[in-house]
Protein backbone atom coordinates (compact mmCIF):
# COMPACT_ATOMS: atom_id res chain seq x y z
CA UNK A 1 0.00 0.00 0.00
CA UNK A 2 1.57 3.79 -0.44
CA UNK A 3 0.84 6.56 1.71
CA UNK A 4 -2.57 7.60 0.51
CA UNK A 5 -3.80 3.90 0.63
CA UNK A 6 -2.88 4.01 4.14
CA UNK A 7 -4.21 6.94 4.87
CA UNK A 8 -7.73 6.48 3.41
CA UNK A 9 -8.00 3.15 5.20
CA UNK A 10 -7.15 4.64 8.61
CA UNK A 11 -10.40 7.29 7.77
CA UNK A 12 -12.36 4.07 6.99
CA UNK A 13 -11.39 2.10 10.01
CA UNK A 14 -10.12 3.71 12.66
CA UNK A 15 -12.37 5.74 15.31
CA UNK A 16 -11.32 9.14 14.59
CA UNK A 17 -9.77 10.55 18.22
CA UNK A 18 -6.50 11.52 16.35
CA UNK A 19 -5.63 14.39 13.66
CA UNK A 20 -3.17 12.46 12.47
CA UNK A 21 -0.12 13.85 10.34
CA UNK A 22 -0.05 13.75 6.35
CA UNK A 23 2.27 11.19 6.19
CA UNK A 24 3.00 7.18 6.79
CA UNK A 25 6.22 6.85 9.29
CA UNK A 26 7.92 3.57 8.21
CA UNK A 27 11.12 3.46 10.34
CA UNK A 28 13.30 5.38 12.66
CA UNK A 29 16.98 5.28 13.38
CA UNK A 30 18.71 7.70 16.04
CA UNK A 31 17.09 10.77 16.23
CA UNK A 32 15.59 10.47 12.83
CA UNK A 33 12.30 9.20 10.87
CA UNK A 34 11.64 8.23 7.75
CA UNK A 35 8.14 8.51 5.83
CA UNK A 36 7.11 5.83 3.48
CA UNK A 37 7.48 8.27 0.27
CA UNK A 38 11.71 8.58 1.85
CA UNK A 39 11.61 11.81 3.35
CA UNK A 40 13.56 12.20 6.44
CA UNK A 41 12.37 13.98 9.31
CA UNK A 42 14.87 15.69 12.68
CA UNK A 43 12.26 14.23 15.83
CA UNK A 44 11.34 16.85 18.05
CA UNK A 45 8.58 14.66 19.98
CA UNK A 46 10.16 11.20 20.88
CA UNK A 47 6.58 9.82 20.51
CA UNK A 48 5.75 12.25 23.04
CA UNK A 49 8.12 12.42 25.62
CA UNK A 50 8.61 7.90 25.11
CA UNK A 51 11.39 6.99 23.06
CA UNK A 52 14.48 8.38 25.32
CA UNK A 53 17.18 6.10 23.54
CA UNK A 54 15.68 7.30 20.11
CA UNK A 55 15.07 4.52 17.06
CA UNK A 56 16.62 1.26 16.58
CA UNK A 57 18.77 1.36 19.86
CA UNK A 58 20.80 -2.02 19.61
CA UNK A 59 21.09 -3.11 23.47
CA UNK A 60 17.34 -2.86 23.25
CA UNK A 61 16.59 -4.53 20.10
CA UNK A 62 18.81 -7.08 21.55
CA UNK A 63 17.23 -7.28 24.86
CA UNK A 64 13.73 -7.93 22.94
CA UNK A 65 14.99 -10.59 20.35
CA UNK A 66 16.52 -12.47 23.61
CA UNK A 67 13.32 -12.34 25.88
CA UNK A 68 11.08 -12.91 22.83
CA UNK A 69 12.30 -16.25 22.81
CA UNK A 70 12.13 -16.95 26.26
CA UNK A 71 9.04 -15.02 27.57
CA UNK A 72 6.69 -12.90 26.35
CA UNK A 73 3.97 -13.26 28.88
CA UNK A 74 2.05 -15.43 31.90
CA UNK A 75 -0.12 -12.89 33.85
CA UNK A 76 0.53 -11.35 37.51
CA UNK A 77 -0.36 -14.79 38.71
CA UNK A 78 3.47 -16.25 38.05
CA UNK A 79 6.19 -14.83 39.30
CA UNK A 80 9.06 -13.76 36.58
CA UNK A 81 12.53 -12.63 36.61
CA UNK A 82 12.50 -9.28 34.60
CA UNK A 83 9.26 -8.13 37.01
CA UNK A 84 11.00 -8.02 40.38
CA UNK A 85 14.15 -7.15 38.64
CA UNK A 86 12.93 -3.91 37.29
CA UNK A 87 10.80 -3.29 40.38
CA UNK A 88 14.28 -3.69 42.64
CA UNK A 89 16.21 -1.20 40.28
CA UNK A 90 13.22 1.16 40.52
CA UNK A 91 13.10 1.34 44.22
CA UNK A 92 16.56 0.99 44.98
CA UNK A 93 17.04 4.21 42.50
CA UNK A 94 14.27 5.96 44.00
CA UNK A 95 12.50 7.00 47.42
CA UNK A 96 9.99 4.01 46.61
CA UNK A 97 9.97 0.99 49.17
CA UNK A 98 7.42 -0.89 46.64
CA UNK A 99 6.15 -0.73 42.84
CA UNK A 100 2.80 -1.53 41.08
CA UNK A 101 3.37 -2.41 37.53
CA UNK A 102 0.50 -0.82 34.70
CA UNK A 103 0.23 -0.41 30.64
CA UNK A 104 0.18 3.59 30.89
CA UNK A 105 0.35 6.75 32.68
CA UNK A 106 -3.28 7.24 32.85
CA UNK A 107 -3.27 3.82 34.50
CA UNK A 108 -0.37 4.66 37.02
CA UNK A 109 -2.67 7.77 38.13
CA UNK A 110 -5.89 6.11 38.31
CA UNK A 111 -4.00 3.65 40.58
CA UNK A 112 -2.75 6.07 42.23
CA UNK A 113 -5.69 7.46 43.33
CA UNK A 114 -7.42 4.01 44.21
CA UNK A 115 -4.04 3.24 46.61
CA UNK A 116 -4.24 7.03 48.32
CA UNK A 117 -8.53 6.50 48.71
CA UNK A 118 -7.75 3.21 50.54
CA UNK A 119 -4.71 4.23 52.73
CA UNK A 120 -6.93 7.49 53.84
CA UNK A 121 -9.60 4.60 54.48
CA UNK A 122 -7.25 2.47 56.78
CA UNK A 123 -5.72 5.24 58.46
CA UNK A 124 -8.73 7.82 59.28
CA UNK A 125 -11.82 6.14 58.27
CA UNK A 126 -14.78 7.71 55.86
CA UNK A 127 -15.01 10.43 54.72
CA UNK A 128 -11.50 11.39 53.22
CA UNK A 129 -11.97 11.15 50.23
CA UNK A 130 -11.03 14.42 48.15
CA UNK A 131 -8.26 14.98 45.88
CA UNK A 132 -6.82 18.43 44.70
CA UNK A 133 -5.18 19.33 41.27
CA UNK A 134 -4.23 22.31 39.34
CA UNK A 135 -4.81 24.49 36.48
CA UNK A 136 -2.80 23.31 33.94
CA UNK A 137 -2.21 19.65 34.87
CA UNK A 138 -2.74 16.39 32.62
CA UNK A 139 -3.23 13.28 34.02
CA UNK A 140 -4.95 11.08 31.56
CA UNK A 141 -8.70 10.58 30.08
CA UNK A 142 -9.53 7.42 32.22
CA UNK A 143 -12.27 8.41 34.14
CA UNK A 144 -10.56 9.55 37.45
CA UNK A 145 -8.08 10.97 35.71
CA UNK A 146 -10.09 13.03 33.91
CA UNK A 147 -11.57 14.67 36.81
CA UNK A 148 -8.13 15.77 37.70
CA UNK A 149 -7.40 17.19 34.02
CA UNK A 150 -9.20 20.29 34.14
CA UNK A 151 -9.63 21.10 30.42
CA UNK A 152 -13.33 21.87 29.43
CA UNK A 153 -12.96 20.43 26.01
CA UNK A 154 -11.28 17.17 27.37
CA UNK A 155 -14.10 16.77 30.39
CA UNK A 156 -17.68 18.21 29.05
CA UNK A 157 -18.48 15.42 27.02
CA UNK A 158 -18.72 12.90 29.93
CA UNK A 159 -19.57 14.21 32.99
CA UNK A 160 -20.58 13.67 35.37
CA UNK A 161 -17.25 13.08 36.06
CA UNK A 162 -15.65 11.13 39.89
CA UNK A 163 -16.61 13.81 42.78
CA UNK A 164 -14.49 15.13 45.38
CA UNK A 165 -11.45 16.81 43.01
CA UNK A 166 -11.09 20.26 43.74
CA UNK A 167 -8.96 22.65 41.19
CA UNK A 168 -6.40 25.15 42.46
CA UNK A 169 -4.08 27.00 41.10
CA UNK A 170 -0.79 25.93 39.69
CA UNK A 171 2.19 27.98 41.48
CA UNK A 172 0.09 29.67 43.61
CA UNK A 173 0.32 28.44 47.03
CA UNK A 174 -1.98 30.04 48.58
CA UNK A 175 -4.78 28.96 46.48
CA UNK A 176 -3.41 25.74 47.79
CA UNK A 177 -3.66 26.45 51.04
CA UNK A 178 -7.69 26.96 50.30
CA UNK A 179 -8.13 23.98 48.50
CA UNK A 180 -6.53 21.45 50.79
CA UNK A 181 -8.59 20.29 53.92
CA UNK A 182 -8.83 17.78 56.61
CA UNK A 183 -11.31 15.75 54.21
CA UNK A 184 -8.48 15.47 51.24
CA UNK A 185 -6.62 11.96 50.24
CA UNK A 186 -4.39 12.94 47.87
CA UNK A 187 -2.42 16.28 45.73
CA UNK A 188 -2.04 15.43 42.22
CA UNK A 189 0.64 17.52 40.66
CA UNK A 190 3.22 17.60 38.05
CA UNK A 191 7.01 18.82 39.19
CA UNK A 192 6.22 19.94 35.44
CA UNK A 193 3.64 20.55 33.58
CA UNK A 194 3.61 18.69 29.54
CA UNK A 195 0.19 19.16 28.00
CA UNK A 196 -0.33 22.24 29.81
CA UNK A 197 2.01 24.15 28.54
CA UNK A 198 6.09 23.09 30.01
CA UNK A 199 5.38 25.09 33.69
CA UNK A 200 7.80 24.05 35.87
CA UNK A 201 6.73 24.03 39.47
CA UNK A 202 8.76 26.73 41.75
CA UNK A 203 10.42 25.43 44.59
CA UNK A 204 7.87 27.26 47.13
CA UNK A 205 4.99 25.50 45.53
CA UNK A 206 6.13 21.99 46.06
CA UNK A 207 7.61 22.64 49.10
CA UNK A 208 4.65 23.94 50.43
CA UNK A 209 2.62 21.24 48.75
CA UNK A 210 4.87 18.51 50.89
CA UNK A 211 4.05 20.86 54.21
CA UNK A 212 0.32 21.26 53.37
CA UNK A 213 0.00 17.63 52.85
CA UNK A 214 1.95 16.69 56.13
CA UNK A 215 -0.61 19.16 58.04
CA UNK A 216 -3.69 17.99 56.42
CA UNK A 217 -2.32 13.99 56.79
CA UNK A 218 -2.90 13.85 53.08
CA UNK A 219 -0.63 11.84 50.48
CA UNK A 220 1.65 13.76 47.80
CA UNK A 221 1.84 12.15 44.77
CA UNK A 222 4.18 13.35 41.98
CA UNK A 223 2.93 12.68 38.23
CA UNK A 224 6.27 11.91 36.61
CA UNK A 225 4.81 10.41 33.47
CA UNK A 226 6.37 13.13 30.80
CA UNK A 227 8.95 15.26 32.70
CA UNK A 228 10.38 11.89 34.73
CA UNK A 229 13.14 9.45 34.17
CA UNK A 230 16.12 11.70 32.93
CA UNK A 231 13.87 13.88 30.87
CA UNK A 232 14.99 16.84 33.02
CA UNK A 233 18.95 16.27 33.54
CA UNK A 234 17.52 14.69 36.83
CA UNK A 235 16.64 10.81 37.14
CA UNK A 236 13.23 12.20 38.68
CA UNK A 237 12.02 15.56 38.30
CA UNK A 238 11.39 16.36 41.49
CA UNK A 239 15.35 15.51 42.94
CA UNK A 240 15.59 19.02 41.57
CA UNK A 241 13.64 20.44 44.62
CA UNK A 242 14.71 18.21 46.97
CA UNK A 243 10.97 17.30 48.40
CA UNK A 244 9.98 13.39 48.41
CA UNK A 245 6.59 12.44 47.47
CA UNK A 246 4.30 9.69 49.03
CA UNK A 247 4.00 8.17 45.23
CA UNK A 248 4.92 8.56 42.40
CA UNK A 249 3.74 7.87 39.00
CA UNK A 250 5.74 6.93 35.57
CA UNK A 251 5.24 5.47 32.03
CA UNK A 252 6.06 7.26 28.91
CA UNK A 253 10.39 6.76 28.77
CA UNK A 254 10.10 3.59 31.08
CA UNK A 255 9.48 1.05 28.45
CA UNK A 256 11.84 2.13 25.55
CA UNK A 257 8.86 2.69 23.33
CA UNK A 258 6.95 -0.23 24.76
CA UNK A 259 3.89 0.35 26.95
CA UNK A 260 4.80 -0.11 30.83
CA UNK A 261 3.30 2.50 33.89
CA UNK A 262 4.55 2.18 37.21
CA UNK A 263 3.42 3.51 40.70
CA UNK A 264 5.82 4.01 43.12
CA UNK A 265 5.24 4.50 46.85
CA UNK A 266 6.52 3.95 50.26
CA UNK A 267 5.84 0.86 52.46
CA UNK A 268 3.18 2.88 54.34
CA UNK A 269 1.08 3.18 51.25
CA UNK A 270 1.83 -0.13 50.03
CA UNK A 271 0.89 -1.75 53.25
CA UNK A 272 -3.21 -0.71 52.80
CA UNK A 273 -3.22 -3.03 49.64
CA UNK A 274 -4.21 -6.36 50.09
CA UNK A 275 -4.58 -9.11 47.13
CA UNK A 276 -7.68 -8.40 44.58
CA UNK A 277 -7.10 -4.79 45.45
CA UNK A 278 -5.76 -3.83 42.47
CA UNK A 279 -4.70 -6.22 39.53
CA UNK A 280 -4.01 -5.93 35.43
CA UNK A 281 -3.50 -8.94 33.17
CA UNK A 282 -0.64 -7.70 31.04
CA UNK A 283 1.23 -5.34 33.53
CA UNK A 284 5.29 -6.33 34.22
CA UNK A 285 5.20 -8.24 31.04
CA UNK A 286 8.41 -9.96 30.67
CA UNK A 287 10.26 -8.75 27.71
CA UNK A 288 8.50 -4.69 28.32
CA UNK A 289 10.34 -5.33 32.10
CA UNK A 290 13.37 -6.64 30.40
CA UNK A 291 13.44 -4.01 28.27
CA UNK A 292 12.33 -1.05 31.00
CA UNK A 293 15.40 -2.32 32.99
CA UNK A 294 17.83 -1.46 30.01
CA UNK A 295 16.68 2.07 30.13
CA UNK A 296 16.74 3.24 33.77
CA UNK A 297 20.14 1.60 33.91
CA UNK A 298 21.13 3.60 30.78
CA UNK A 299 19.73 6.65 32.11
CA UNK A 300 20.42 6.79 35.47
CA UNK A 301 23.97 6.96 34.70
CA UNK A 302 25.80 10.26 35.84
CA UNK A 303 27.60 11.04 32.96
CA UNK A 304 24.19 10.57 30.76
CA UNK A 305 21.89 12.63 33.21
CA UNK A 306 24.64 15.31 32.48
CA UNK A 307 24.72 15.43 29.27
CA UNK A 308 20.75 16.15 29.19
CA UNK A 309 21.18 18.76 31.36
CA UNK A 310 24.29 20.38 29.24
CA UNK A 311 22.06 19.63 25.47
CA UNK A 312 18.84 21.17 27.38
CA UNK A 313 21.30 24.55 28.54
CA UNK A 314 22.31 24.85 25.02
CA UNK A 315 18.86 24.32 23.34
CA UNK A 316 17.72 26.89 25.74
CA UNK A 317 20.62 29.27 24.76
CA UNK A 318 20.47 28.56 21.18
CA UNK A 319 16.34 29.47 20.70
CA UNK A 320 17.59 32.58 23.15
CA UNK A 321 19.42 33.93 20.52
CA UNK A 322 16.99 33.66 17.76
CA UNK A 323 15.50 37.00 19.54
CA UNK A 324 12.34 36.11 17.46
CA UNK A 325 9.59 38.30 18.27
CA UNK A 326 7.14 35.62 17.41
CA UNK A 327 8.65 33.72 20.97
CA UNK A 328 7.23 35.25 24.31
CA UNK A 329 8.75 33.07 26.96
CA UNK A 330 10.85 29.38 26.83
CA UNK A 331 10.55 27.50 29.62
CA UNK A 332 11.25 23.76 30.97
CA UNK A 333 14.40 21.96 32.52
CA UNK A 334 16.37 19.18 30.17
CA UNK A 335 14.87 18.84 27.52
CA UNK A 336 11.81 18.99 28.05
CA UNK A 337 11.14 22.70 27.01
CA UNK A 338 8.27 24.84 25.87
CA UNK A 339 8.13 28.32 23.48
CA UNK A 340 4.85 30.14 24.55
CA UNK A 341 4.44 32.25 20.99
CA UNK A 342 2.15 35.00 20.35
CA UNK A 343 0.89 32.94 17.56
CA UNK A 344 -0.97 29.60 17.68
CA UNK A 345 1.56 27.09 17.55
CA UNK A 346 -0.15 24.33 15.44
CA UNK A 347 0.18 26.16 12.15
CA UNK A 348 3.90 25.93 13.07
CA UNK A 349 3.39 22.47 13.94
CA UNK A 350 2.02 21.73 10.54
CA UNK A 351 4.90 23.52 8.32
CA UNK A 352 7.56 21.58 10.29
CA UNK A 353 6.93 18.81 7.99
CA UNK A 354 8.11 20.83 4.77
CA UNK A 355 11.36 21.66 7.03
CA UNK A 356 11.71 18.03 8.04
CA UNK A 357 10.91 18.49 12.01
CA UNK A 358 8.41 16.47 14.07
CA UNK A 359 7.17 18.88 16.07
CA UNK A 360 4.06 18.80 18.79
CA UNK A 361 2.16 21.43 20.70
CA UNK A 362 1.37 21.62 24.47
CA UNK A 363 -1.66 23.99 24.40
CA UNK A 364 -2.87 26.33 21.66
CA UNK A 365 0.37 28.92 22.27
CA UNK A 366 3.48 26.44 23.18
CA UNK A 367 5.38 24.60 21.34
CA UNK A 368 6.64 21.66 23.19
CA UNK A 369 10.34 19.96 22.33
CA UNK A 370 10.54 16.42 24.21
CA UNK A 371 13.59 14.72 21.65
CA UNK A 372 15.09 11.62 22.32
CA UNK A 373 17.60 12.06 24.90
CA UNK A 374 20.46 11.19 22.99
CA UNK A 375 20.07 13.93 20.06
CA UNK A 376 23.28 16.26 19.93
CA UNK A 377 24.36 19.71 19.64
CA UNK A 378 24.47 19.32 16.04
CA UNK A 379 20.83 18.22 15.95
CA UNK A 380 20.09 20.99 18.07
CA UNK A 381 21.93 23.80 15.64
CA UNK A 382 19.63 22.13 12.87
CA UNK A 383 16.48 22.74 14.89
CA UNK A 384 17.33 25.82 15.31
CA UNK A 385 18.20 26.92 11.89
CA UNK A 386 15.17 25.27 10.49
CA UNK A 387 12.63 26.71 13.61
CA UNK A 388 13.93 30.72 12.89
CA UNK A 389 12.74 30.39 9.25
CA UNK A 390 8.97 28.95 10.41
CA UNK A 391 8.96 31.62 12.85
CA UNK A 392 10.17 33.83 10.30
CA UNK A 393 7.64 33.05 7.87
CA UNK A 394 4.75 32.78 10.55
Amino acid sequence: MNTQDIINLESRYIVQTYKRAPFVIEYGEGIWLYDADGNRYLDLVGGIAVNALGYGDLELLEAIDEQACKLLHVSNLYHTGPHVELAQLLCENSFADRVFFCNSGAEANEGAMKFARKWARENYGEGKTGFVAFTGAFHGRTFGTLAVTPRESYQAPFRPLLPGVQIAEFNNLESAVQAITGETCAVLVEPIQGEGGINPATQEFLSGLRQLCDAHRALLIFDEVQCGLGRTGYLWAHEFYGVRPDIMTLAKPLGGGLPIGAILVTEAVASVMKPGDHGSTFAANPLICRVAQIVVNRVRQPEFLAAVRDKGSYLMARLADLGSPRIKEIRGRGLIIGLELDTLANPIVQKGYAEGLILVNAGDYVLRLVPPLIIEKQHIDLLVEKLGRLLTDT
